[in-house]
């Protein structure tokens, strides 16, 4: 497995914020940072340049949806995900387990791995660690995930420590797995629900099989926003010496809550979602473009933003085009969710160089919510 070469560049002094820096065969990628999602090997509605012009260092792609299409032995014949995409930058890949649990008609869990159905045709499929290993070294991903247990929100008792138990013993496997001169990373996924004992029990284990990076999975699935904190209090303490990822995280508050707390990785198909649906971030709050009051605003989005959409077009025009069910709404409105989450990670870095990242966090979230709240702290 590749020498991250991880450094710590700067701690904040007032919270666990920190900016980071570690190594992929594709770039050296400096965090705090967020990831669009492009489950298929595209980000919705966007093109790659587009995604180079915002700055976007690392995108994620879904293992489950790659496997089933185009299949991960095309991928493979066409020297991997980067060349098949024609992206140029860092690619993380998911292990698939959470598409297995969420999207799949039918699974089971077995010692060995899951057996699942395709959301696509209802076609069998089995995963096991080995597998799922295999199938992200088809796709040449700089990053890769082990197969995990992806629990909801509530689930507790035997169920829970064996979903966990299951996770770190497939862990391990997956690390066996790969082959000893790769050059993919391979985090460790800490899992177990909302019992904090739990927590950290599974990324002690998974710290006794050695993992350069770890993620922490299923949260931000329902749980009570102060539970969310804890459980990341909890965990990045005692996780200093290697990058942290908080999985599926894509609203601004909680993606700050993460910064504040020690967390230096995001992903979530959120910004390119909502704006497929008529929403957009602004520095006040989501707003949806097809409400009355913007049918004659000439204004962009938000005045200050420096994006593509927000330089040439208005919040009139883009009304018009989400009314008109033009494709050409949705590619505008990626666009700038995209790059507000990106400029949000260069704004959260420039306030912790000038160890005043607590203030930023404070007032950031104080104006984002319209002082509905006092900030998460």
């Amino acid at each position: 497995m590749k020498n991250l070469q991880f450094k710590v560049i700067k701690q904040d002094k007032e919270s666990n914020a920190r900016i980071c820096s570690f190594s992929t065969v594709h770039g050296i990628l400096e965090t705090p940072v967020f990831m669009p999602v492009g489950t298929c090997g595209t980000v919705k509605a966007m093109t790659v340049d587009q995604l180079y012009e915002i700055d976007v260092p690392v995108i994620l792609g879904n293992t489950y949806h790659l496997y089933l299409q185009p299949g991960d032995d095309i991928i493979k014949e066409a020297n991997g995900l980067h060349q098949f995409m024609n992206w140029k930058r860092i690619i993380l890949t998911d292990s698939g387990g959470f598409q297995v649990f969420s999207l799949s008609r039918i699974k089971k869990v077995r010692e060995d791995g899951v057996e699942f159905q395709s959301f696509r045709d209802g076609s069998k499929h089995f995963f096991s660690p080995e597998k799922v290993i295999s199938i992200q070294t088809h796709l040449g991903s700089d990053i890769m995930m082990p197969l995990d247990i992806c629990t909801p929100y509530g689930i507790k008792g035997n169920e829970l420590k064996e979903a966990t138990e299951k996770t770190i013993l497939w862990a391990n496997r997956c690390k066996k797995a790969m082959h000893p001169d790769s050059q993919q990373i391979l985090f460790g996924i800490i899992q177990g629900g909302c019992e904090i004992p739990l927590r950290i029990e599974c990324m002690e284990r998974l710290s006794e099989i050695g993992f350069p990076g770890f993620s922490i999975g299923s949260l931000s699935v329902g749980e009570p926003k102060e539970v969310f904190c804890e459980i990341t209090e909890a965990l990045t303490p005692y996780l200093k010496k290697g990058p942290v990822y908080l999985m599926g995280v894509g609203d601004p508050i909680s993606i700050l809550d993460g910064i504040y707390r020690g967390v230096d990785m995001f992903d979530c198909v959120l910004p390119t979602r909502i704006a497929r649906n008529r929403s957009v971030f602004t520095k006040e709050g989501r707003i949806t473009l097809t409400n009355a009051r913007y049918e004659r605003d000439f204004t962009p989005i938000e005045s200050d933003c420096n994006c593509y959409t927000c330089q040439n077009y208005s919040r009139a025009y883009l009304r018009h085009l989400y009314k008109a069910e033009e494709i050409l709404a949705s590619t505008l409105g990626s666009i700038h969710n995209v790059y507000f989450l990106t400029n949000l990670m260069k704004e959260a870095k420039k306030a912790i160089h000038l160890d005043e990242f607590s203030q930023f966090y404070k007032e950031w979230i104080k104006r984002y919510t319209g002082d509905k709240e006092n900030g998460h702290i």
